[in-house]
């Protein structure tokens, strides 16, 4: 495949940090995080729609784009709530769901006015109600609706409906969370679309993960530049210089990991093994970018008011969103073994 983003790509990452830059917020000591002035900007940017089929009103991109739109988000820490809401949730709307459920659940999401959060397990299903609970649900308590996995179907659930229960959860990065409760609910059914949905979902996490550990290197290269120790700048000591480009390259194979996953996805290829691999990649390399920001920066990069540790905290975050690596690990590795067999 050819790795160079398109035209399409960079111009929504570009309207992206730009629009990022200008309106992003960030409160190190909050309690639940969710940016509903920069949410607002996107949708009115057409940031939003623009990687959604054009039946909708949007560009008529796909996957490749909403993952350019990711890494840039993950730059800037934003807490938006893009990957569950677009890349996952209005996706299989739009691709699985009714023109009635794209325009009550859709629609307002484009234009920045409401948020859908996705629970992937802990529920079950029963003549169209479901019942069970999903902790740690992302932008959970900010949510309007909730596309909820049960085994072999997946459903959209209001969250104003009788049986709902969402309380407000506290994450490492102050990041939103919400525990979920579901008592008896009904929800409509999107049909067994599960992998579908956690496929994407991954591979958006990997293209966040790229964001966030490709800033993070930038801050640790420029801060090693100018820091001096003995008179000289620590960037010019080999140890300094070894963890950089060990840094660089775990970056490199993040893109190059995830770019792949996304492009087989977007072209509806065969992709199990492309994203397990760029999940591994994302959580391993992401751990020790992370590891190596605060290292080099030493005692500021442990100061919860420091530019540098929202993005440590992400990056642990994500590292362990939709699945740690050794799962992924582990489907990989069955994947190859029934490959070989068969």
């Amino acid at each position: 495949m050819d790795f160079t983003p398109s035209e399409a790509s960079a111009d929504l990452a570009a309207l992206t940090r730009r629009i990022a830059a200008d309106k992003a917020t960030h409160d190190p000591h909050g309690t639940g995080g969710f940016d509903a002035p920069l949410w607002t900007a996107l949708g009115q940017a057409g940031v939003l729609d623009a990687a959604l089929p054009s039946s909708l009103g949007g560009g008529g991109f796909g996957l490749l784009e909403q993952c350019a739109v990711l890494t840039e988000l993950g730059r800037a820490v934003a807490a938006v709530p893009y990957l569950t809401s677009i890349t996952m949730a209005a996706s299989a709307l739009a691709e699985f769901g009714t023109p009635e459920l794209v325009d009550r659940w859709v629609l307002p999401v484009l234009r920045g006015e409401r948020v859908l959060a996705v629970a992937l397990s802990g529920f079950s299903a029963s003549g169209g109600r479901l019942s069970g609970t999903s902790s740690a649900v992302p932008f959970g308590a900010f949510a309007h609706g909730f596309l909820i996995a049960a085994p072999d179907e997946v459903f959209l659930v209001d969250a104003a409906a009788d049986g709902v229960s969402v309380r407000p959860q506290a994450t490492v990065d102050h990041a939103d969370a919400a525990l979920v409760e579901l008592s008896e609910v009904p929800g409509v059914s999107l049909g067994d679309i599960g992998d579908w949905m956690r496929l994407r979902g991954t591979v958006g996490v990997c293209a966040q993960q790229l964001g966030v550990a490709e800033r993070a290197l930038e801050l640790t290269a420029a801060y090693a530049a100018e820091r001096k120790q003995f008179d000289h700048v620590i960037g010019g000591f080999q140890a300094v210089r070894q963890r950089l480009a060990d840094a660089y390259v775990d970056v490199e194979a993040i893109r190059l990991t995830t770019l792949q996953a996304a492009w087989r996805l977007a072209s509806d290829l065969p992709a199990a093994e492309e994203v397990a691999t760029a999940k591994f990649w994302a959580a391993e390399a992401g751990h020790r970018v992370a590891h190596t920001t605060v290292h080099v920066h030493g005692g500021v990069g442990i100061d919860v008011d420091h530019l540098v540790h929202r993005y440590f905290v992400a990056a642990k975050r994500l590292e362990f969103l939709l699945g740690s690596a050794t799962p992924q690990l582990v489907a990989l590795g069955e994947l190859l073994a029934d490959r070989s067999r068969g």
